[in-house]
């Protein structure tokens, strides 16, 4: 299987990797960033399907902004085999979006589909799962066991009023939480695909344009370890950049989550950490 990693440049924040084939794409940076309409995710997964080699290394996505390509990309993984989802992210991306998809709604699309058997989103610390946004978190694919959050720090008990108590994993801190999931993966040999999103990981590893989780670098190998082997389709996303949307709905939307402004005097600096820890999670993901 080819190891070769893929830059989809929608942004321009991802650095240079060794063998990595570029895939320009700025042109698509304003409609597809931070959502779009199905219509549009469907036309650019046409352009991915025709650009792509059928077998290829992990993607790099630029910004979490444009998590919401996952979807298509999980779509191309070869095969008939049922696999599993596994996504490291501070949020659920499982939260109501009436306007197409968006980087915060896809994980419900992937969930459902009939080759995934679960999704696990590990890493939250958002109030995304909180009591207080619990009717904006799509309930079907958690109620149909296909979706589990792991999460540290909030208060999730109204799940367990809902029922739901096996679908949210509710850990004191990161540690705890990284090690009941390799635990639980221990001894499955299903195959996974793997979903990167940097804001999983605390600031001081890498700073992205979103709110940040509290996962360190070495829980984050941890987690990349216990699926040696098991790997069939990889992508990173959670790059720092700056863009002003055109888009109106973005632009309120954008306002309403609270994403956070980005420093242009410290951007530079931030890229370069970012790349480094490129560099060494395509190590991790290919050893």
């Amino acid at each position: 299987m080819s190891t070769q990693p893929i830059v989809l440049d929608l942004d321009g924040s991802v650095g240079e990797l060794p063998g990595r084939l570029v895939v320009p794409l700025r042109e698509h940076e304003e409609g597809v960033r931070f959502g779009c309409s199905l219509g549009r995710l469907r036309r650019l997964g046409l352009t991915l399907d025709a650009t792509l080699p059928r077998e290829h290394g992990t993607v790099f996505l630029g910004s979490g902004d444009f998590h919401h390509l996952t979807w298509p990309l999980v779509t191309r993984v070869p095969g008939k085999n049922a696999f599993q989802v596994v996504v490291l992210d501070n949020h659920p991306d499982n939260m109501r979006f009436p306007f197409g998809v968006h980087c915060g709604s896809w994980v419900r699309r992937v969930a459902m589909m009939p080759r995934v058997t679960h999704v696990h989103v590990i890493g939250i610390t958002s109030t995304d799962i909180g009591k207080a946004h619990a009717w904006e978190n799509y309930l079907g694919p958690l109620k149909a066991g296909k979706l589990t959050y792991w999460s540290n720090g909030v208060d999730t008990r109204w799940a367990s009023r809902m029922g739901l108590e096996t679908a949210f994993r509710t850990f004191p801190d990161a540690d705890a939480m990284v090690e009941d999931f390799v635990a639980m993966q221990l001894g499955t040999t299903q195959p996974v695909y793997l979903s990167i999103d940097k804001d999983a990981y605390a600031p001081d590893v890498a700073m992205t344009n979103w709110d940040q989780g509290t996962l360190s670098e070495a829980g984050g190998d941890a987690i990349i370890r216990s699926l040696h082997g098991r790997i069939i389709g990889s992508d990173v996303t959670g790059d720092i950049s700056r863009y002003a949307y055109k888009t109106w709905w973005k632009r309120r939307l954008s306002a309403m989550d609270e994403q956070p402004d980005i420093d242009p005097l410290r951007l530079r600096g931030w890229q370069v950490q970012q790349h480094a820890l490129n560099l060494r999670l395509l190590d991790a993901i290919r050893s």
